[in-house]
C-alpha cells in the first residue's frame, strides 16, 4: 500500500463525469477514471439534480480507490422531494407544502446514516421535525401531531410495510 491522495469535490448526483472537477485531479493518479466516475454515479443516483459532497481516496501505488458520499442537509432533501424552492419564513402560520408518509420514509432512508435514530420510526420522526420547522404538513396534519400518532402506534402497520421494502 502506497500513499493515499484524497480528492474532495461536489458533484451533481448521478451525473459525475471525467471532465472537471474530477478528471483533472484523477488524471495523474493510477486509478481508472471511468471506474471512479461509475462508482460515484452509482452511489449518488438517489441525489439526482442535487450537489453532493464526494471524497475519493486513491492509493497512489495500486490505483485502488474508495468513494465516500456525503449527504445533503435534510431540508435540501425535503425540498427536492417536494419540488419546492424553500420552506416557510413563518412555519407556524404559513404552510408551504404537504408531504406523504411515503415521502417522509424515503427521505429518512436517504439520510439514515447521518441520523441519530436507531430505527426507521426514529428516523421518520426526525424528518418530520425538520418538515415542521419548514412549514410542511404531513398528510394534511401538523407534523408534531403525526409524531404523537407514531408514538401511539397509529402508523405501526405503515412503518412495518416501509421497513419491508
Amino acid at each position: 500500500m502506497g500513499d493515499k491522495t484524497t480528492i474532495n469535490t461536489l458533484v451533481e448526483g448521478g451525473s459525475a463525469s471525467a471532465g472537471p472537477p474530477l478528471g483533472p485531479e484523477l488524471g495523474p493518479l493510477p486509478a481508472d477514471v471511468g471506474e471512479v466516475v461509475s462508482a460515484i454515479n452509482e452511489k449518488t443516483k438517489d441525489f439526482e439534480g442535487m450537489e453532493v459532497p464526494v471524497d475519493v481516496e486513491v492509493d497512489e501505488e495500486t490505483g485502488d480507490f474508495t468513494v465516500e458520499v456525503g449527504k445533503p442537509p435534510m431540508a435540501a432533501l425535503i425540498k427536492d422531494e417536494l419540488g419546492i424552492a424553500s420552506g416557510s419564513g413563518e412555519p407556524n402560520k404559513n404552510k408551504v407544502a404537504d408531504m406523504s408518509f411515503e415521502q417522509v420514509c424515503k427521505v429518512a432512508r436517504m439520510k439514515e446514516s447521518d441520523l441519530l435514530a436507531m430505527d426507521l420510526r426514529g428516523a421518520v420522526k426526525e424528518v418530520m421535525g425538520t418538515a415542521q420547522s419548514m412549514g410542511i404538513t404531513i398528510e394534511g396534519e401538523d407534523a408534531y401531531e403525526v409524531q404523537q400518532q407514531i408514538d401511539e402506534g397509529k402508523f405501526d402497520d405503515r412503518l412495518q410495510a416501509e421497513e419491508g421494502i
